[in-house]
């Protein structure tokens, strides 16, 4: 009879957590700049799904990710979106690294993700329409992403991140498709130092963004993120850098994006 009991109360837990559950909706964004569907995984809190206001962060992938790529690396990701009342967007960015390419008119991620995406969740979601309640990060290609985005577009973010960025694309000309999307770097080079994100920072003033930065002890893109450290002090401009023992994979970044979040949530609620 004990045993029962233990086994009914077992069962209606899971059915209590299964009804409080976050939702995750993968829908298809019409992006007019592009004139495509872009596909979007978005993980809605229960409170959203009750139609309260929530805060939002959106996730980036890296290269050669896709939509589904934050989702699968942080299973936990609708439980946290739950706990923090947090709505998580997630878009497929291609291998884009989130510009609007000066060779590739089909590119225009920057767009995308700064304009168009906002604008869809803003009407399609229950959000907190302001940028004090949006937050943008990613990891790799990502990381560059949400910051070449936010720094950018600091009217719509108020809040970014970068998880073992690329932050500064130059030392690695021929890696991850870049030059389909800025030219061979010998022949443009005007184009990539004006498509890195450690040459933006002119656009940015202290208390502009709330940003976090950090990267793996063991990662090749450790030393563009010391330097972008070393030049955010010297403008003065706050900010949140951690390194931590760690490479460039999965492990490191499924750790990394519980700090994300914690700084976000921060944010968010600051008065």
């Amino acid at each position: 009879m004990e045993k029962r009991k233990i086994l009914f109360g077992s069962l209606m837990l899971l059915l209590a957590v299964a009804v409080q559950a976050a939702r995750v909706d993968t829908v298809m964004v019409k992006s007019p700049s592009m004139d495509k569907d872009v596909k979007v995984v978005y993980v809605l809190p229960d409170k959203a799904i009750d139609g309260k206001a929530c805060p939002v962060v959106y996730l980036l992938h890296g290269y050669g990710g896709n939509a589904l790529t934050w989702i699968t690396l942080k299973q936990e990701l609708p439980l946290l979106a739950d706990e923090k009342g947090i709505i998580f967007v997630c878009p497929d960015g291609k291998n884009s690294w989130y510009w609007d390419s000066p060779k590739n008119p089909s590119y225009r991620y920057e767009t995308f993700v700064s304009s168009e995406l906002v604008e869809y969740t803003d009407t399609h979601y229950a959000t907190i329409p302001h940028r004090k309640a949006r937050a943008i990060s990613g990891l790799s290609m990502g990381g560059h992403g949400a910051l070449w985005n936010a720094i950018r577009h600091k009217d719509v973010f108020g809040a970014a991140g970068s998880m073992s960025g690329g932050v500064d694309i130059r030392p690695f000309p021929k890696n991850w498709e870049m030059s389909r999307q800025l030219g061979e770097f010998d022949a443009n080079r005007e184009v990539w130092d004006s498509h890195t994100v450690v040459n933006q920072l002119d656009k940015i003033e202290n208390g502009d963004l709330a940003i976090t930065v950090d990267c793996g002890e063991a990662d090749f893109f450790l030393e563009v993120n010391k330097d972008l450290h070393k030049r955010l002090l010297e403008r003065k401009i706050d900010h949140d850098f951690t390194t931590r023992p760690g490479g460039h994979n999965g492990t490191y970044w499924n750790n990394s994006i519980d700090y994300h979040i914690l700084f976000f949530d921060k944010f968010f609620n600051k008065k």
